[in-house]
Order: structure tokens, then C-alpha cells, then sequence
């Protein structure tokens, strides 16, 4: 990944309505009271987007493999989260980058809340290479200076898959129990050559939960690139815990940020039981017992995958 100083590589609204979400088994797993207990981290929304306060363990339903586990307990989420902003600063983005700055820094300013927990936030363009634009960090001014600085390369395309696949191994080094990364992007030309698969396990591999942003068509396409990200924005942010937000107009991103941020803001920390068993499950599904609320987990990372 290409930075531009010295800073060294790390690393319409639609939402998703089945209630129940699939949690991959290879993604990393934070720390439990024992080693038989698990901990994923799930938001609830209604249906619409709003999240839900005041849930409790007879809201939450928890299957692996199909069998139902005792959730033992839930709370609000206070661990820090590390978030990859990945923004499309190609040559599609023109119309975007306004309201684009506008939203990041709307979402940056919800998200480090002065006495909430202290997330660390990136900034990274995806014009002609993966670049970070801002590493790691909790400063919201040095996150609205990058912000500041983005504007639309003339003459680049975008590369959406590679900065994903970097930044998700970047993550892997890490120590944060949550991380997400979170593209927001125009349906400009794709510049790079991964295999959808490929960008899908390395999300998994490190226990990031995607949730994509793409204004536009997204028309079908004949073209490999394009057809790949289609396949990771199809299939990456159920597989992750995460969503696809649609958006028709770059006008709407500023809205769709904000929902986000509240969203993850709102999550639940919640510890189930888990037999014995030498075989981790290979599907772990989190829902809601009522009708009407959608909830979204991802796996704390850094837990084991043994029982």
C-alpha cells in the first residue's frame, strides 16, 4: 500500500433485512471469562436503521451449525474499534468528494466522542493504488485535514479490492477487538485483478466486518474487475457482519454516514456458551427473538477457535 509521507503501511438507503447473520468460523475470535464462552459483537436496527436500545440475553438468539447456545450475557460494547475508511478519490469520484467530506467528517466527529471508548480511524484513497491518506488514529483534527485534502485524480481509476486485501492484513497485526472497514465508493472503473474469494478470505482471516457505501448503477458488466468487486459487494458484508448501503445520488452520503456511525456506536457485546468440542462450528448465525429488529454480528477478535 503506498503512502504519501513517511507514514509506514497499516494498516436509497438498503439495508440487509434477515435478521439472522452468518458469522464465518475462520475469521479471528476478544478475551472470555472462560475458554468454553464466545463473544460476538452485534447491532440491532429496526426497520428504519434506527438502533435498538435496551436489549437483554432474551433478545439475542444464537446458533452454531444450527444448534441453539445459551447466551449468558449481554451489555453495551465499550471495547475500541479500529475503522479503515477506504474512499474513492478516482477519477468517477467529482460529484462525490463535496459531500464525501462532508459525511466523513460528520461520521469521524460521531465516532470519537469525547468519554466513549478511543477508536483508532484511517483515512485511505483508493486512486490508481491503495494510498493512506491519514494512518491510525483517535485526532479528529488530523482526521479532518486528511479529509480536507481529498480530491478526485483526473485520470486514475479505482482500486477497491487491492485496499481491501491490504488493509485487512494490515488489521491482522492489530490488537483491536472490533474492526470494520468501510468503503465509500462510486461505480467508477476498477482498476485491479483479485479474485472476489480472495478478498472475501482475507476479511474473514482477520475478523473485519465490511460495510460498503456505493453510489450509483452498478451495472452488469462484461469486464473481470468489475465483476469480481460486484461479487465481494454482494457477498462480503453478509459474510462479515457487515451491509451494503445503496445510494442513488452522492447527495445521501452524509445521511448514510450518520446511520452508521450510530449504529456501530450501538452495539452489543454479547457472551454465549459453547460445548466442548474439538471441531470449531463452521457457521455461527445471531438473530433476534422478536419480529422486526435486524441485527448484524461480526466475532470479537482475537479468540481462539478451539472449544
Amino acid at each position: 500500500m503506498r503512502t504519501p509521507s513517511s507514514l509506514a503501511p497499516a494498516v436509497l438507503l438498503t439495508a440487509i433485512v434477515a435478521v439472522a447473520l452468518v458469522l464465518p468460523s475462520r475469521a479471528q475470535l476478544g478475551a472470555q471469562g472462560t475458554a468454553r464462552e464466545r463473544t460476538v459483537f452485534a447491532s440491532a436496527v429496526d426497520a428504519a436503521g434506527k438502533p435498538i436500545d435496551g436489549l437483554s440475553v432474551d433478545d439475542f438468539v444464537v446458533r452454531e451449525d444450527g444448534a441453539r447456545r445459551e447466551v449468558l450475557r449481554v451489555a453495551r460494547a465499550t471495547e475500541p474499534m479500529d475503522i479503515a475508511l477506504l474512499v474513492d478519490n478516482s477519477a468517477s469520484s467529482r460529484d462525490l468528494i463535496s459531500p464525501l467530506r462532508e459525511g466523513l467528517m460528520r461520521f469521524v466527529a460521531a465516532m470519537l466522542t469525547t468519554g466513549g471508548p478511543q477508536h483508532n480511524i484511517a483515512l485511505i484513497g483508493l486512486a490508481a493504488r491503495p494510498t493512506i491518506l491519514v494512518d491510525y488514529t483517535s485526532d479528529q483534527k488530523r482526521l479532518n485535514d486528511g479529509i480536507g485534502r481529498l480530491f478526485p485524480e483526473s485520470t486514475s481509476g479505482m482500486t477497491l479490492l487491492d485496499a481491501i486485501v491490504e488493509t485487512s492484513r494490515g488489521l491482522e497485526k492489530r490488537e483491536a477487538a472490533r474492526a470494520v472497514v468501510v468503503p465509500v465508493i462510486t461505480d467508477g472503473i476498477e482498476y485491479t485483478n483479485r479474485y472476489y474469494r480472495d478478498v472475501i478470505d482475507a476479511l474473514t482471516r482477520a475478523g473485519v466486518g465490511l460495510h460498503a457505501l456505493t453510489v450509483g448503477t452498478f451495472s452488469v458488466t462484461d469486464d473481470d474487475a468489475v465483476r469480481n468487486r460486484e461479487q465481494v459487494l454482494a457477498e462480503a458484508p453478509g459474510a462479515t457482519g457487515g451491509q451494503r448501503v445503496l445510494l442513488l445520488t452522492p447527495s445521501a452520503v452524509p445521511a448514510a454516514l450518520d446511520r452508521l456511525a450510530a449504529e456501530l456506536k450501538g452495539q452489543y457485546k454479547v457472551v454465549y456458551g459453547r460445548p466442548e468440542s474439538l471441531i470449531p462450528p463452521e457457521k455461527t448465525e445471531v438473530s433476534a427473538s422478536r419480529a422486526g429488529i435486524t441485527v448484524r454480528a461480526m466475532p470479537a477478535r482475537g479468540q481462539k477457535s478451539g472449544a
